[in-house]
């Protein structure tokens, strides 16, 4: 079985569903069934694309990952928050998940949201196989995959390499709260199956 690693961003899980490649909607997963519409902030999001890039795309693509925003990104919000009387806010987490749901967008606009994709849902079409290449694929239509990922032939090479990642955590410039780690082959996932609340 080969391994993906990931870094679980901490952030606002998201879909953002494509059809012939155009972004008609953007959803929350709430409950993991229902979850809100949040179409007018995702369109916001400088770094999700409206259309994906290249031919023979998908029909349907459902695009699952994290609205975060950047430690960096924070000071400035707070910096600016301060100007104007208003209390800063505690974390990067709160103010995207507050943002995300907010009703002017152009507010949301004005946070720097950003987006990494992390996996799949529903599609049509999709020739993708492993997970990887589901990521290649989706980083050369214009969405960004999470950073730092990387695949392995051995379960133990893997966990080696989530050592190494844990030593350079303070380097990166968004919040992680945890990493994941995921069968590579999307034929493999079908057989090992999933309960309601995990693969």
């Amino acid at each position: 079985i080969s391994w993906v690693v990931e870094l679980k961003v901490d952030g606002v899980a998201v879909a953002l569903i494509y059809e012939d490649g155009r972004l008609v909607r953007g959803v929350t997963r709430g409950n993991g069934r229902v979850g809100d519409d949040v179409t007018h902030t995702i369109r916001t999001v400088s770094n999700v694309p409206l259309h994906l890039l290249g031919k023979n795309l998908p029909p349907r693509l459902e695009v699952r990952g994290e609205v975060y925003m950047t430690n960096s990104d924070l000071v400035l919000l707070n910096e600016e928050q301060q100007r104007q009387g208003e209390d800063p806010f505690a974390n990067t987490r709160n103010v995207v998940a507050g943002s995300i749901r907010l009703l002017d967008p152009r507010i949301s606009a004005r946070r720097r949201l950003r987006f990494f994709c992390h996996s799949v849902g529903y599609n049509e079409g999709l020739k993708a196989a492993p997970h990887m290449e589901f990521l290649d694929l989706m980083r050369r239509s214009g969405i960004p995959s999470t950073p730092e990922v990387r695949a392995f032939d051995t379960f133990d090479e893997a966990v080696e390499y989530c050592d190494q990642i844990i030593e350079r955590l303070h380097e990166l410039d968004f919040e992680i709260d945890g990493l994941v780690l995921k069968v590579n082959r999307f034929d493999q996932r079908e057989r090992l199956g999933a309960t309601s609340k995990a693969p």
